[in-house]
């Protein structure tokens, strides 16, 4: 608390917190957290079960890998009480609401650099990667890293309409994911169509089973949404599996046929690609095509909501995000507001649904799980709810940090060879989880522009706004 003007923003004698490290608490803390993670891991990580030369399946034992993960923890647990915690009650008994609005502004001068250097590294990303891993080692990074990154950003960015602007926490949005692409698989083996025709119309059957699902779940919000949602998701999942005459079951459908460029095939043929262009037959250039195809999706993705943000209906998703009985009190019409949100949003995963069919040539229903969709929310809440460059800074770390696990040799040579690092992906995120709810409770942008305005635009911090969404 500041007093006067000559004070500044010095705080009383009296008023400052107490910096002092207990230690005891602090030992004590890091016993139980190594005792809880001892018993998690252990069914985990301390025992595993392999095959023998005689095809038996035998059990054993990792106890150096279990107390290196342990040890790992307890270690993590002491910095936190002994370092992180009093240098954050230190700065919080410093900081005041001056400083948190001039932190706010420096970040948004930030992402106003960001964005544009962002955009164009996105465009020349295939170049850089044929420079530095050759032709044949581009097809790796520009698929595995570009495209599947892209994918889940345009996921996000769906999804952010429903969770981030209109507060409807959707745990079955993967359904609409999956109703986008087995539209293209089906349509475009059934009747012949076209990629750029199904692209459309995939979004437009996307957005209408958005609209259904919104109907039954007008009334609810909270925890029961979420229970609602949840249970669409795995009701989609269910028909996928059991419609075998149609879906083909766990089987999925294979010889999904491919975009062209204009007509002209990516196959090794004299009317593909390169032997009409008078090039040497190579995969990268039906890969680099794909990129571009999903770069600029998301990029239309991300112009149409920042667009609808502006508009009376954006606001009116604000609205209800914060307050649902005042926005009714306003008069706005819930009803036609969260069923919009429902739709839009699904009408963009329809669209990546249908990529991803196109992309892969095969579909099944192991691709539309329960952890798809809680990927995506993590990656919406993670990122910042309602923020567009913290979308896409999360999704690049989720998903590219468990593509680059991959490439680790490096955890190999101190655990062993046979450690598979991506074995323990979701191990990896749920603690970059807990990492980024304790360091930044409100994800990783929770500053917001606002969409109106008096005089002048100021950003907003994001404890002003309920819960910190925005």
């Amino acid at each position: 608390m500041s007093v006067g003007a000559d004070t500044g923003d010095k705080i009383l004698p009296g008023a400052e917190t107490k910096r002092g490290v207990d230690v005891k608490r602090g030992l004590r803390n890091a016993l139980i957290t190594g005792l809880v993670t001892f018993g998690i891991l252990l069914p985990l990580i301390g025992f595993q079960t392999t095959v023998n030369i005689r095809n038996e399946l035998i059990l054993d034992t990792r106890p150096w890998l279990l107390a290196v993960m342990v040890a790992l923890v307890i270690a993590f647990s002491l910095i936190t009480s002994f370092v992180i915690a009093p240098w954050a009650q230190h700065r919080a008994a410093r900081k005041s609401e001056s400083t948190s609005l001039k932190a706010a502004a420096r970040r948004a001068a930030f992402a106003k650099y960001v964005v544009p250097f962002a955009l164009g590294f996105a465009f020349l990303f295939p170049v850089f990667s044929i420079q530095f891993a050759g032709w044949q080692g581009a097809v790796k990074w520009i698929d595995n890293f570009g495209i599947q990154i892209l994918i889940y950003i345009m996921l996000g960015w769906g999804l952010n309409i429903v969770v981030g602007l209109a507060g409807l926490l959707d745990l079955g949005y993967v359904a609409f994911y999956a109703v986008g692409a087995y539209s293209y698989a089906l349509l475009s083996q059934t009747f012949g169509f076209s990629f750029w025709l199904l692209l459309p119309l995939a979004g437009i059957l996307a957005a209408f089973w958005g609209i259904l699902l919104g109907f039954p779940v007008l009334r609810l919000r909270g925890d029961y949404l979420a229970i609602v949602t949840l249970a669409f998701g795995e009701i989609i999942r269910l028909v996928l599996i059991n419609w075998v005459d149609v879906t083909g079951g766990y089987a999925g459908i294979s010889s999904i046929p491919r975009p062209t460029f204009f007509g002209i095939p990516f196959t090794a043929n004299e009317d593909g690609f390169a032997a009409i262009f008078g090039l040497e037959f190579s995969p990268l250039y039906r890969t680099i095509f794909l990129y571009y195809v999903i770069l600029c999706l998301a990029l239309l993705t991300l112009f149409v909501t920042m667009r609808l943000r502006r508009l009376p209906i954006g606001r009116a998703w604000e609205a209800l995000r914060e307050d649902e009985i005042a926005c009714r009190a306003l008069g706005i019409n819930t009803t036609s507001t969260k069923l919009s949100a429902f739709a839009i949003g699904a009408m963009f995963a329809g669209f990546a649904g249908s990529f991803f069919a196109a992309r892969q040539g095969f579909i099944s229903p192991e691709s539309f799980t329960f952890v798809e969709s809680a990927m995506i929310v993590a990656i919406v809440v993670l990122g910042g709810m309602g923020s567009a460059l913290g979308v896409a800074i999360a999704a690049i770390f989720m998903i590219g940090g468990t593509e680059y696990l991959r490439e680790l040799d490096l955890l190999k040579a101190v655990f062993g060879s046979e450690f598979d690092p991506t074995q323990y992906r979701m191990l990896l995120f749920g603690g970059a989880m807990v990492l980024i709810m304790i360091w930044k409770p409100r994800g990783l942008i929770s500053t917001r522009e606002p969409t109106a305005f008096l005089h002048e635009r100021k950003m907003i911090a994001a404890k002003f706004v309920k819960e910190g969404r925005g």
